[in-house]
């Protein structure tokens, strides 16, 4: 097992009393536990809000967790996660790249902070990873706005590269890119995983990317685990509610008729989450037993919270 998430939990002040204590928190990731083996891609999905990018940010290091811990290659990190070996390549490279430095800065930047390798050795390992993304050695000089959105990617995904990770974590590596251009970036990613024996952990609302590139499959909603197993029962033959809802609204997913367990509505605010079950405002088979709060059970070879499956335990 590369990589253990126990009981991981966040939550952001949003209200502080007159001496500037907490008294108020946005419960973003509620108890989420999973295993990812190496080698494999696991992913995350869910709509936004659902908690995915807040998992992502922990185990990157930008946000320190909670409550919970996470165990990598048998090391334990209680709260804050720090290894140079998970990198992450944003969504937006827009936003993710400093528009006032070069793609050579940018790419380098890595090195530089954790102090490896000469600048000579520096210099040309830049190139060999720019190389390596489908990039050639003039843009090393150019800068993102003088880039396509695929030219931007790319250099994100080579600034993650540059450290030698073993876990590359992917949130949205396509959403703000041309239809065109996201399949070109897909066959990319999955050239380099063969090529540097990746694990990927795919942030994603695309169920299609999902069922074509994932292991194992975890769907969010409110910070909390609804579904999560091998990608084929989960995307292929889903239980829950709110995962048939989810592949309901894309088009031409397997054979399945799921027009019953349409999701009508907004996800609730975080801030006021209903009671009992959190879906239960929006599932189309909620009853009385709903404003419990179910537990996540394993049904077969995935685990559910819904208190439709309890009974089978």
């Amino acid at each position: 097992m590369l990589l253990k998430v126990e009981n991981l939990c966040k939550d952001f002040p949003v209200e502080f009393s007159i001496f500037g204590k907490p008294k108020k928190f946005l419960k973003a990731v509620q108890e989420v536990s999973f295993e990812i083996e190496k080698g494999s891609v696991f992913s995350i999905v869910g709509e936004s809000g659902s908690g995915k990018s807040t998992i992502a940010r922990i185990l990157s290091g930008i946000y320190s967790a909670s409550s919970g811990k996470i165990i990598y290659e048998n090391k334990v990190f209680e709260k804050n996660m720090k290894s140079s070996d998970i990198q992450m390549v944003f969504q937006d490279p827009d936003s993710s790249l400093d528009p006032r430095k070069t793609v050579s800065f940018i790419v380098e930047e890595g090195l530089r902070i954790h102090k490896i390798l000469s600048k000579k050795e520096r210099k040309r390992l830049v190139l060999d990873t720019v190389k390596s993304v489908g990039l050639t050695e003039d843009v090393l000089k150019k800068y993102p706005h003088q880039l396509s959105g695929g030219q931007k990617q790319r250099v994100a995904i080579a600034r993650a590269l540059i450290l030698k990770p073993k876990v590359l974590i992917l949130d949205e590596p396509t959403s703000a890119l041309d239809v065109s251009v996201q399949a070109q970036i897909l066959n990319l990613l999955i050239e380099l995983k063969e090529k540097y024996e990746l694990t990927y952990i795919l942030i994603t609302h695309d169920l299609k990317i999902v069922n074509h590139l994932s292991d194992q499959t975890m769907v969010m909603y409110l910070g909390q685990i609804m579904e999560i197993g091998k990608t084929e029962y989960v995307i292929q033959d889903p239980l829950h509610p709110y995962t048939k809802g989810l592949l309901e609204s894309v088009p031409k997913i397997g054979t399945q008729n799921l027009a019953n367990f349409s999701i009508k509505g907004e996800i609730p605010s975080p801030l006021n989450q209903p009671k009992g079950c959190v879906f239960k405002t929006r599932c189309p088979l909620a009853f009385e037993k709903c404003f419990e709060s179910p537990k996540l059970t394993e049904i077969g070879d995935r685990k559910i919270r819904c208190h439709l499956y309890e009974k089978e335990v």
